[in-house]
């Protein structure tokens, strides 16, 4: 298929007047083509370039293509035909007030009124107490009903609110309202100096820490042309397995815990504070904060840390292959697992999940596998997608890549790593510059890409989260399943509202 869109590599500087300035119409049918092939949104959004608002997309397919056009106040929606477009569409008419006419499901996102003082695309007055307020989508019928869930949860859990038309106890439709964690954390990118961008990207998600900060130190070194040594391309590598590690573990032990079977809920809560604390080990700080910074880490390896590591991992791993095979041993709990809350190949494509919510529906796609950065060009990594779509497959997902990120560790500490740590330092970001970085974090696909303008200070600093494709899943999860279920499917997701509210 010829298109106009631009190749680039992952983590590639390129000048902006090299990515393709397309007419409208050209970039509209260019875009809907290549995703109608196959391809997938990695990262399509607005921004402001002098007087003028425009639109840039960046799409993959077995290779990474961008391309970009000037912004209509107005355009036909290309979600009517082409359902990953859907919820970017939806955050460049709330950041903008770009209407997509046409467009199937139009809402808010992060619930703010637009940059543009244009008038509000969903009808909001911002003069109000609620600016967020909307009708929720209802369900005719005189023997439904509604069941409201937060968004003030029980125990630590983030705010999100869950609105479910049912039948009795059958669910027809979820809807989810998100926006409540919205801290404008993309405008910070733009304020800050280059020095504190490392803390603010690893603020994104605290549980996605690595993930974050790796993208970001990635698309700087790009442009900065700093580049870390061999050491510390092998200890970042590290570092994001151990944060697979534990926090798949830790969904591992919420999912027994929905099941009601606590013996396997408490050994994996206990095992997931000692993945935690091999991060803690390796840098100080148990999520792995001031970890990466451009240009490499601040923590060596030495080998007494080397050793401890080595150590900790041949005494958990077997403790660890025991639990999972009395969880996934137990006839009860695979009854509860298969068959609950199946989300079709058919309807992961559309909805462009990632991550193990999309290998569970038999999407193969791995950024550590597709577009390799750091040590993981030398690593095998499997395809390890399941047919079935259900809480049994995205929980069987995590069970395989448990143990392939243990070995993926104790493959990279065998031998002793030396690296040159680095500190935070202020770098001078290349004038008229564009850079895209992605990872496959924990929930999955996770995507910086920085725009500069041509005093080399950042224009546009875009972040995309894995939740951000996969809300959607969880609600389709839902359709046709028992309200009870809603528990376990909602855990067999995890996604993060704060990822997603950025």
């Amino acid at each position: 298929m010829t298109t106009a869109f631009l190749k680039i590599l992952n983590g590639e500087t390129i000048e902006r007047e090299r990515v393709p300035h397309l007419s409208f119409d050209k970039f509209q049918e260019d875009a809907l083509n290549i995703v109608k092939a196959g391809g997938k949104v990695v990262q399509y959004f607005a921004y402001e370039d002098g007087d003028t608002i425009k639109l840039m997309a960046v799409l993959r397919t077995d290779e990474l293509l961008v391309a970009g056009c000037d912004a209509p106040k107005a355009y036909p929606s290309f979600s009517n035909t082409c359902e990953p477009f859907h919820l970017f569409e939806r955050e460049i008419a709330e950041q903008f007030g770009i209407r997509p006419e046409g467009h199937p499901w139009l809402k808010m996102v992060r619930y703010h009124p637009n940059s543009q003082g244009a008038p509000d695309v969903f009808g909001n007055d911002y003069t109000q107490d609620i600016p967020g307020k909307y009708d929720y989508y209802q369900v005719d019928g005189d023997e439904i009903h509604e069941v409201a869930v937060g968004p003030v949860h029980a125990g630590v859990i983030e705010p999100g609110h869950f609105r479910f038309n049912c039948i009795g106890e059958r669910v027809l439709n979820l809807e989810i309202q998100l926006g409540y964690q919205h801290r404008g954390v993309e405008n910070l990118f733009h304020k800050v100096t280059t020095k504190r961008l490392p803390i603010l990207a690893e603020s994104i998600a605290g549980d996605t820490t690595i993930g974050h900060s790796l993208c970001m130190a990635q698309a700087v070194e790009s442009l900065t042309q700093v580049l870390p040594d061999e050491g510390a391309r092998k200890i970042r590598t590290i570092a994001l397995e151990l944060e697979r590690l534990a926090n798949h573990i830790g969904d591992l032990g919420a999912l027994s815990g929905d099941v009601a079977f606590l013996p396997p809920a408490n050994y994996f809560g206990r095992l997931r504070g000692d993945f935690l604390n091999l991060a803690l080990l390796l840098c100080g700080n148990r999520f792995g904060k001031g970890l990466v910074r451009p240009g490499g880490v601040r923590f060596d390896l030495a080998d007494d840390v080397r050793a401890t590591l080595d150590e900790r991992l041949k005494e958990l791993k077997p403790q660890v292959e025991h639990v999972l095979e009395l969880l996934f041993g137990a006839s009860t709990v695979i009854a509860r697992f298969e068959d609950c809350g199946s989300v079709s190949n058919y309807d992961a494509d559309q909805l462009g999940l990632v991550g193990p919510a999309g290998r569970a529906s038999g999407i193969p796609y791995d950024v550590r596998r597709c577009f390799p950065t750091e040590y993981y060009g030398q690593i095998e990594i499997s395809e390890n997608k399941k047919p079935t779509g259900d809480v049994y497959a995205r929980a069987r997902v995590r069970y395989d890549e448990v143990l392939q990120s243990i070995n993926i560790i104790q493959s990279l500490i065998f031998t002793p790593i030396e690296t040159q740590c680095v500190e935070n330092g202020n770098f001078d970001l290349p004038p008229s510059s564009f850079v895209v970085s992605i990872n496959e974090a924990w929930r999955g696909e996770v995507s910086h890409l920085i725009l500069t303008d041509e005093k080399g200070d950042i224009l546009r600093y875009k972040v995309k989260d894995p939740s951000f494709h996969n809300w959607n899943g969880l609600a389709m999860s839902l359709r046709d399943t028992g309200i009870s279920d809603f528990p376990l499917n909602n855990k067999s997701f995890n996604l993060s509202y704060c990822g997603y509210d950025l």
